[in-house]
């Protein structure tokens, strides 16, 4: 089998960077920081480009791809940092009315999990929870749970402090179900686990650019602090983790296994982390200022490595499969 893109899906993911780059750049991202509500004539955009719809049948209004080219775009966004219940709209497209098209934005919560978190509350038109699952990564196959809708303006809910600036969070303390949602539930779990892994990829191959960026800029004694051994061995461990999981979550998004999306969410999760903080060491005391974008990359990877799955969970699921 082979697992190299092929000449669309590159296209693909070199458009999304492009429509990003232009209508995200660092201006923008820092103007997201101070208020970090999704912009609605950007969602908008992104949705007329199909960045929702992806995976809806043609015949529907979509793109009619896969989940391959899901896991591309949201790596695409991920590198960008882009703010927004990206994950929740890329599965609710078709479900909710208004999501594929940008026109509306619907927030998802994991309701095995405590607390209840809701990502963007002030930024949502409507809510859906998923219940079941026991927290594990993914969700089994076979396991049981459905799916509830909720309008924000009936919830009631708490502030919550967000360790990423990007992501403005709300406890959930009362949630009315107001109707069920036809979904399959354990299989929207596992694609957000993954989706989730895919923006942990991106955040993880942008910090090893920074880096390496940086160490070939920054002179010390004379010459570019890359040329120390010290400097090239954290670049060259940023790099085999961002292309071990990068290897794991395209296999995933291909085989779809439950197994191997909660291998690719923890190989993801801690290649976004550990090379954020490694990003930071590169970059010296500058990397720990509020100016420098490195601890933006690494409070969000610190945010989505709690999101769908943590890595201890992702272990106990790995042990089980391994002695069945």
């Amino acid at each position: 089998m082979d697992f190299q893109l092929t000449d669309d899906q590159q296209a693909l993911k070199e458009g999304t960077r492009e429509l990003l780059a232009g209508r995200f750049g660092r201006d923008r991202l820092r103007a997201a920081v101070r208020d970090p509500a999704p912009d609605r004539a950007l969602w908008r955009e992104l949705g007329a480009a199909g960045f929702f719809a992806l995976r809806l049948p043609e015949r529907d209004g979509g793109v009619g791809l896969g989940l391959p080219e899901a896991v591309l775009v949201l790596e695409e966004a991920g590198r960008a940092l882009l703010p927004g219940p990206l994950v929740a709209c890329q599965l609710l497209a078709g479900v909710v009315d208004g999501v594929a098209a940008g026109e509306r934005i619907a927030g998802l919560c994991d309701g095995a999990r405590e607390p209840l978190l809701w990502e963007h509350p002030a930024g949502c038109d409507e809510l859906i929870l998923l219940e079941g699952g026991h927290g594990r990564v993914g969700g089994a196959p076979g396991r049981t749970g459905g799916a509830y809708r909720s309008a924000p303006d009936r919830l009631s809910c708490a502030p919550f402090a967000s360790v990423d600036p990007l992501t403005p969070l709300a406890r959930v303390l009362d949630l009315p179900r107001t109707a069920p949602v036809a979904v399959d539930a354990p299989r929207l779990r596992r694609e957000a686990a993954l989706l989730t892994a895919a923006q942990q990829l991106g955040s993880a191959v942008r910090t090893v650019e920074m880096a390496a960026a940086h160490a070939r800029e920054r002179e010390q004694f004379g010459v570019p602090i890359g040329s120390f051994q010290a400097v090239k061995q954290l670049c060259a461990q940023m790099l085999v983790r961002a292309e071990i999981a990068r290897s794991a979550v395209y296999a995933a998004a291909v085989t779809e296994s439950a197994l191997d999306i909660a291998g690719a969410k923890l190989l993801a999760d801690e290649a976004a982390v550990r090379n954020a903080r490694d990003c930071l060491q590169v970059h010296g005391g500058m990397g720990f200022t509020w100016e420098a974008d490195v601890h933006l990359h690494l409070k969000r990877a610190w945010w989505h490595a709690e999101r769908w799955g943590t890595a201890g969970e992702a272990e106990e699921m790995l042990a089980a499969g391994l002695i069945a």
